[in-house]
């Protein structure tokens, strides 16, 4: 069922079921704007088959950002860079989706020392400032900044956009009753808490009309005592919907509790598992009429054609593989091959290495795609993860002193 293609509520037919899902690629520049780096990464991966790309984090904000290499679709955007990437991104014949975000409270403290949260509740990590508490005003402006990142991503020639409401970003920490105390109609209830989601769809849905895309990634579980649970996120899955959206992101975890970026060593006993979120899909997609899409484990066909056929789920997102081989879709659609690249399981388990090693090695390699069109799978998993935050380090340096010169 993987080559089957798929009628989306607005009107757009995807041609297959693989969906690259986002990665921070960080590859903007200075400006925030795309680089011929990130352009040529999407030209590879439109070519390799699969039958839409999800965008990394594209901020509505460029004060909240989550990392300096972020791109920002707002009055200060490049329109022509912009538009050479999303002509790259379907050249081989694939759609594109922007994926819009706010990074609230998970914006880096250098970045941003006060970010606007939805409560003034700081995050549990070092690197990060005490978030300001959105006030009425605040909600008001995140929603036009939404809308009109969107109207520029269907400007540039995106076909669509994905509104990020997962792993801890702004509006996933609206959703969490955890992080949401609000006692103000933005928060208690899950429809309160929902509230905000619902106002930016609705505008959303105004600005770019009836055929563009739009979907939404959802945390199942924040994985955090007092956080979202499955039986909130089927409820505001069933709220959304309300808001023709097109499809919903299964996904889940945030910065404390990263279980979005998860993997599994082969020296662990759970080295068959895969599609980690696809049990709390099940609960989502039987509460729902509109596509479900899960990301997060996908490594085999037999396990994705299964997802498929039980009703499970209605697209695979998948990530880190684009990174080995951006050509793996044509690949596994011509039966080619029936596994996607696995390297991660080479690592060692996560309770022996540094946080975010494995992450930060992806990142890497990524960096290396767009510099030299391919990576280097030699490189040892430390030297990667000490590459790359050296590099983001330099660029956070390097975009503190391009904003304070232009001042």
């Amino acid at each position: 069922m993987i080559e089957a293609p798929i009628d989306l509520p607005c009107g757009v037919i995807l041609k297959n079921r693989i969906v690259k899902s986002g990665l921070s690629e960080a590859l903007g520049d200075l400006n925030n704007n795309p680089t011929n780096e990130l352009v040529s990464i999407f030209k590879r991966w439109s070519d390799g088959g699969a039958s839409l790309l999800i965008t990394g984090n594209i901020i509505v904000d460029r004060w909240h950002l989550e990392h300096a290499g972020n791109f920002v679709l707002d009055g200060s955007t490049d329109i022509k860079k912009t538009s050479e990437l999303c002509n790259a991104a379907k050249s081989g014949g694939s759609l594109v989706l922007a994926q819009l975000s706010h990074a609230g409270r998970q914006t880096p403290e250098l970045i941003n020392s006060e970010p606007l949260s939805i409560s003034n509740l700081k995050l549990d990590l070092e690197g990060f400032g005490q978030p300001r508490m959105a006030l009425e005003k605040d909600f008001l402006d995140l929603v036009k900044k939404f809308s009109d990142s969107a109207r520029i991503a269907k400007q540039c020639g995106f076909d669509g956009v994905e509104i990020h409401a997962a792993h801890g970003y702004l509006l996933s920490s609206s959703l969490s009753p955890k992080i949401n105390n609000r006692s103000d109609k933005w928060g208690g209830s899950f429809e309160n808490r929902a509230r905000f989601l619902q106002l930016i769809l609705k505008k959303v849905r105004a600005t770019v009309g009836k055929s563009f895309i739009i979907a939404v990634k959802l945390n199942s579980s924040d994985f955090q005592k007092g956080g979202l649970e499955i039986s909130d996120s089927v409820k505001i899955a069933q709220l959304i919907e309300k808001e023709n959206i097109d499809f919903i992101e299964v996904s889940g975890g945030n910065f404390e509790v990263p279980k979005a970026y998860q993997y599994i060593s082969l020296k662990e006993s759970t080295k068959n598992r895969e599609a980690y979120f696809l049990e709390y899909a099940k609960s989502i997609k039987a509460a729902v009429s509109i596509p479900i899409m899960v990301t997060g484990g996908f490594r085999t066909k037999s396990v994705m054609e299964d997802a498929l056929m039980s009703s499970s789920t209605d697209l695979i997102g998948i990530g880190r593989p684009f990174i080995i081989d951006p050509y793996f879709p044509k690949k596994l659609l011509s039966g080619d091959i029936s596994e996607l690249p696995t390297i991660e399981r080479q690592f060692p388990p996560s309770q022996d290495i540094p946080n975010g090693a494995v992450l930060n090695w992806f990142c890497d390699q990524l960096a290396l795609q767009g510099k030299t069109g391919k990576g280097d799978l030699n490189i040892p998993l430390l030297d990667g993860h000490k590459r790359y935050l050296k590099q983001s380090d330099e660029m956070t340096r390097n975009l503190l002193d391009h904003r304070n010169n232009n001042k």
